[in-house]
């Protein structure tokens, strides 16, 4: 009777089977299908495409290109995020709030945006590059390594940012003033006291900095020429125009997924070998800056926001001015828009149409999925809530690749419709909506639930018309995240999309290529307004109900 009880077959192990049963014929039967590609070669089983990997410096330099883009833009966007976390937190800004939408704007817009918009100003011929030149003054252009670390550092400080300032919050009081009265000076107490407390968050934010450029497409392609990563190479053999290597960008594909799977184990191992746990029972107080720290605090913020934004004015001014061929001219008007609407419409049809099936699915499935990990505890759920994570670690070109992979041949054919760009969205943003759902829910008491039910509603009718209400909030805050990442999306989008069913980021990435900046502006802007018009409802539902996002 009790193994009855505890296997009891009712509509919540539905959801728990059909969960797991999604996640393992598009998640783990696509990455099982890479790595037996990878490990094909000549129509033989064996390691060849490993030692080459290994071997040839093609492949192996662009492994050395990834870290050192990456390394440098964690190290970079650490030396950006953490004193601007600092000084939003303990020190008087004005305008605060406004300043911290300003950043997470940043962090939501497309990192190839930023790219592209750079390229207008720091190009071969780029405004500011011309202007300098017929000053007698000659730069490095922004493509190369040192472009893409740029790029990477001011789109993603925020991370580091967000990370950082929530941590700085919880941090004692007494502790920073015991120090101070053993006589460590300020910034000796920031490095000894302060900065220890908060490692596991800076390690986190980190974490997330290293993954999203070591996995990133766009901003390497745009500003690579000729210097590739591991992101470009995985896309380019699996694509190029010399012939296609399956064999060999599956193995670039497991070799990626190795590094960020071990990279965020190692994090953890790091955070765990030492205790950070305190009583917060003293907030830090924010204080008032007066005469030369006060101006460089204000110079500060403002000159990083002001960075940060620049990508942003710059795609929207030059969305506006008109263009012969890949050149702008002095001229305003509005027919980079009209050439949009005119030429490539259905891309955003497109995007609109598949982010919006796909959100569908992931409010619907997070409510759920959430749910059974959090109020049916077992070890099929605590497996599905391990599957879900998975894509955190996944590049988007992967999870491209492994798609057409699998679903290219009977007896599932999904290789060039409109649905297998669903389903990547749904894989890689639902845990934005599965983890929104999952807080939420740990907060709402059991006893509505057991009074509703001791009233003679069933369950299932229960959650729908008690628990899911109350967690809406919650879940809309995840969901209009997972909708901008997901309008946003191009790493997976580029591999999977045919010609039909082209979205917007893809026509940005195509007109950048193919020179009609205009158009490319154009298009940019219209997702950068979709971009804010969302982060500004998920700061209301938010700041509705007390979530922070």
């Amino acid at each position: 009777m009790r193994n009855q009880r505890r296997f009891r077959f009712d509509l919540w192990t539905v959801v728990t089977l059909v969960s797991l049963a999604f996640f393992l014929l598009f998640l783990i039967y696509p990455l099982g299908k890479v790595f037996m590609a990878s490990m094909l070669a000549d129509g033989k089983m064996n390691f060849d495409n490993y030692i080459n990997f290994f071997k040839l410096k093609y492949y192996y330099g662009a492994l050395l290109n990834s870290f050192i883009v990456s390394g440098s833009a964690t190290v970079l966007a650490c030396m950006i995020g953490i004193p601007m976390a600092y000084v939003m937190s303990r020190f008087h800004i004005p305008c605060k709030g406004f300043v911290h939408i300003l950043i997470i704007l940043t962090l939501l817009s497309p990192p190839f945006i930023g790219a592209y918009s750079w390229i207008l100003m720091l190009g071969n011929n780029g405004f500011i590059t011309r202007f300098l030149g017929s000053l007698g003054i000659h730069i490095k252009s922004i493509y190369g390594l040192h472009g893409m670390i740029f790029v990477f550092a001011l789109q993603y400080y925020p991370h580091i940012y967000l990370y950082v300032s929530g941590a700085l919050k919880t941090i004692d009081k007494s502790l920073e003033e015991a120090s101070e009265s053993l006589g460590v000076h300020a910034w000796s107490r920031i490095r000894k006291v302060t900065l220890p407390l908060i490692f596991p968050t800076v390690s986190m934010g980190a974490l997330m900095v290293f993954m999203a450029s070591f996995s990133d497409f766009g901003t390497p392609m745009l500003l690579g020429q000729g210097l590739k990563t591991l992101a470009v190479l995985t896309y380019e053999e699996f694509v190029g125009e010399m012939g296609t290597n399956p064999g060999m960008s599956s193995t670039i594909s497991i070799v990626l997924l190795l590094i960020t799977t071990l990279l965020l184990f190692w994090q953890r191992r790091l955070v765990a070998k030492k205790s950070y746990a305190m009583n917060s029972m003293r907030a830090p107080e924010i204080v008032k800056l007066k005469g030369l720290p006060k101006l460089g605090a204000y110079v500060f913020t403002g000159a990083v926001v002001l960075l940060s934004l620049i990508p942003q004015a710059t795609v929207i001014v030059t969305s506006f001015i008109k263009t012969k061929g890949p050149v702008f001219t002095s001229e305003f008007g509005f027919d980079s828009y009209r050439e949009v609407f005119g030429r490539v419409p259905e891309a955003i049809g497109n995007t609109f149409a598949f982010s919006s099936v796909a959100i569908v699915i992931m409010v619907l499935a997070g409510m759920l999925i959430s749910y059974v990990v959090v109020r049916k505890k077992s070890k099929l759920t605590a497996l599905l809530d391990a599957m879900i994570m998975i894509p955190y670690v996944i590049p988007g070109t992967v999870l491209g690749i492994s798609l057409i992979i699998a679903f290219n041949t009977p007896p599932i054919v999904m290789t060039g419709t409109w649905m297998i760009l669903v389903v990547a969205y749904v894989i890689r943003k639902l845990p934005y909506t599965m983890r929104s759902s999952s807080a939420i829910l740990f907060q709402l008491d059991r006893s509505v639930e057991e009074a509703s039910i001791s009233l003679g509603v069933p369950p299932m009718k229960t959650f729908f018309k008690t628990t899911a209400i109350l967690m809406l909030p919650g879940v809309l805050s995840g969901a209009i995240l997972s909708w901008v990442t997901t309008i946003n999306e191009l790493s997976s989008t580029v591999v999977l999309y045919h010609g039909s069913t082209a979205t917007i980021t893809v026509s940005i990435y195509r007109e950048v290529v193919n020179g009609t900046y205009g158009t490319a502006a154009a298009l940019a802007s219209i997702l950068s307004l979709c971009t804010i018009v969302s982060l500004i409802i998920v700061n209301k539902i938010s700041g509705k109900r007390g979530f922070s996002v």
